[in-house]
């Protein structure tokens, strides 16, 4: 039986990576998915590619009137949005006495007031239908913690985790779930960019720093994008109705809590 039959979700950052194992694992379980992004093209190319019930719209996390455009254009579409999953999210690294003001500020923008005015906007939605809903957040495992090179990414994380637990506690007396996925280092072609922060400050050739952090996971390896579907999956279906705030690793054992 597939879990979320009759189900539509919207994600958003969707036409790549994460976003998309996430958009083809909803679609295999028979829900619609909206694939928000902000890159538009790509997210029409990516709906056409993974079936005829997927959506592609353009949606900047960072822009409200573009959250409301892609939310409407969502419901006139489909009816409706049953589950969010907030997946667009910017990474950045700098040592602290280097960071510079704009990059912060473009950060927190797409990463916790993207995450938080999204939630919003489609929480007052479900409200309005009044048929509950579920919210799924991305965090990290540098929302756990501190690194020496990545502060302005870590408090964003921190702050992702901080916002599921308010919310959730928030929402749930309407029957919307809140809550998130921590991964850990996960592998794709957002990794190019993130070994290419450490080869800068850290001194290594291209592709070291990748090959450390992937052997150092307890699992044996980086995770990838299917590793966090089945997630994804669980906390968007109806057994996990009685899980309120919570926000679990799914990162090979590299943080326990």
């Amino acid at each position: 039986m597939m879990q979320l039959a009759g189900k539509t979700a919207l994600i958003t950052g969707a036409a790549r990576g994460i976003g998309r194992a996430f958009a083809e694992a909803y679609i295999r379980e028979g829900a619609r998915v909206v694939i928000a992004d902000i890159d538009a093209a790509r997210a029409l190319e990516t709906a056409g590619e993974l079936s005829d019930m997927a959506l592609g719209v353009m949606m900047d996390v960072t822009d409200q009137a573009s959250i409301d455009a892609a939310i409407n254009a969502a419901i006139g579409a489909l009816g409706g949005i049953d589950i969010l999953i907030n997946n667009a999210a910017l990474f950045t690294a700098a040592p602290v006495v280097e960071i510079e003001r704009a990059d912060f500020d473009r950060v927190f923008d797409i990463n916790v007031s993207g995450t938080l005015f999204t939630m919003q906007a489609v929480a007052r939605h479900m409200i309005e239908r009044g048929q509950g809903g579920k919210i799924i957040n991305m965090a990290s495992q540098a929302g756990r913690r501190g690194e020496p090179l990545v502060a302005v990414y870590c408090a964003t994380k921190a702050a992702v985790i901080s916002l599921t637990q308010s919310a959730g506690l928030d929402l749930i007396k309407h029957g919307i779930n809140v809550n998130a996925i921590s991964p850990g280092v996960v592998d794709g072609e957002h990794w190019d960019g993130v070994d290419a922060f450490f080869a800068k400050y850290e001194d290594k050739a291209p592709g070291q720093k990748k090959q450390e952090v992937g052997a150092a996971v307890p699992f044996g390896r980086m995770g990838t994008p299917d590793d966090l579907t089945g997630m994804a999956v669980f906390l968007a279906s109806d057994a996990a109705n009685y899980i309120v705030a919570q926000t679990y690793n799914v990162d090979g054992g590299q943080w326990m809590s």
